[in-house]
């Protein structure tokens, strides 16, 4: 296990709040800030243009980014596609598919509004779209999935973790259900990637997307899409950098992945991210993954423990954990948590509205957990809710 104290070290941030909003963004450690500063101080030029020394120091530092991110989670590199984030992933997906109409797509309703609302804009072109339904914990039973399969179905669309419930679903069982009905399936990993051990080649998924800025450490603005056979896709976005013959009549494409990504990526934010991901790497995921749920699942069996409280989703959880006080609003509570203690933590819909509506309230309070977090920094919070309850009691 690594230590945690020594890790705190790499994100002054931490000295001045008791961050646990996690599962909105991560903290990035000072080795990728440092990375990125390198990118502007020493060699800042555009990616894949030109044949000077510093864009092809750039060029260089971007794909070797993508080589570590690729390696990482176990993906082809020439299959991994830099984005902003993890809803411009999805969008490229759903715009570039090619859609019939009376065809068919399955969400579920535990689902980030990023891997709703792209699906749900298909009736425009005639897709049909079915929402299946968790249980009262966010856990979506595979079998529910399998039974909503028709034969114009072609897409499964699927969080692996959810960002309100911290449930993990059986993405092995949906890809192997989607793989007997010769559907694709997109896995979104926001919640996933970088907290947890992932190989994608092994869970074979036909697209796999995530933002960098969550458990990957790195920076907003930063976000991948694997698509295993990329040529299925049509780019959403066309323009420089993605070609490599134009004339006035026509124009051929690069293959994958310069071809979705065309215009000047955010490389700086790029760069920082492969720094950010070996990072992960260097203190293993294994570990992260078990700090987190650790610290996760303390926090949930304490917080409902006391009266006037209730907590969400399963036990078996990731490092989510959704709460309300009884009589109180979420943000309410969420003030309270920053102003007496420097508490943040995450308070309303989170994004994903109809899986809070699912549970029959109003908004939630969020604490979410990193590799950074202490015992210590559960103490206080549960200390703030237990004396934030005697308020209204």
């Amino acid at each position: 296990m690594y230590d945690v104290l020594n890790v705190r070290e790499d994100f002054p941030v931490l000295k001045n709040v008791i961050y646990l909003d996690n599962a909105a963004t991560t903290q990035t450690p000072v080795q990728a800030v440092s990375a990125m500063l390198d990118y502007f101080y020493k060699y800042a030029a555009n990616h894949g243009r030109g044949a000077h020394r510093l864009a092809r120091e750039t060029t260089n530092h971007f794909e070797d980014a993508r080589e570590i991110v690729a390696a990482f989670l176990n993906m082809d590199v020439a299959k991994t596609i830099f984005t902003k984030n993890a809803t411009e992933s999805i969008n490229t997906v759903s715009r570039g598919f090619p859609w019939k109409k009376g065809d068919h797509v399955i969400v579920t309703l535990v689902e980030h509004h990023s891997n709703l609302l792209p699906w749900m804009r298909l009736k425009e072109m005639g897709v049909e779209l079915s929402v299946v339904k968790p249980d009262i914990c966010g856990v979506v039973n595979p079998e529910d999935i399998r039974s909503s399969i028709k034969d114009t179905t072609r897409l499964i669309a699927v969080n692996h973790v959810s960002n309100v419930f911290g449930s993990i679903q059986d993405i092995g069982k949906i890809v192997g259900i989607a793989r007997q009905n010769g559907v694709k399936v997109l896995v979104d990993g926001s919640q996933s990637a970088g907290n947890m051990a992932l190989d994608i080649k092994s869970i074979d998924p036909d697209f796999f997307v995530c933002p960098g800025h969550k458990g990957l450490l790195g920076p907003q603005g930063t976000g991948l899409l694997y698509i295993k056979e990329p040529d299925i896709i049509e780019p959403v976005f066309l323009g420089g950098g993605m070609v490599s013959a134009v004339t006035t009549d026509s124009f051929k494409m690069e293959p994958s992945p310069a071809k979705f990504e065309a215009g000047t990526p955010n490389i700086p934010g790029v760069i920082g991210l492969g720094r950010a991901v070996e990072y992960v790497a260097d203190i293993g995921v294994k570990s992260i993954e078990k700090h987190e749920r650790s610290l996760a699942k303390d926090t949930a069996r304490r917080l409902g423990e006391l009266d006037g409280v209730e907590v969400y989703g399963p036990k078996d959880r990731a490092g989510v954990v959704s709460f309300n006080v009884t009589g109180m609003n979420a943000h309410d509570v969420a003030m309270i948590l920053d102003q007496t203690r420097k508490i943040c933590v995450r308070s309303g819909y989170h994004c994903a509205m109809p899986g809070i509506d699912h549970l029959g309230v109003k908004g939630t309070v969020r604490a979410s957990f990193a590799l950074y977090n202490t015992e210590e920094e559960v103490d206080t919070l549960i200390r703030t809710v237990s004396d934030i309850t005697s308020l209204v009691s």
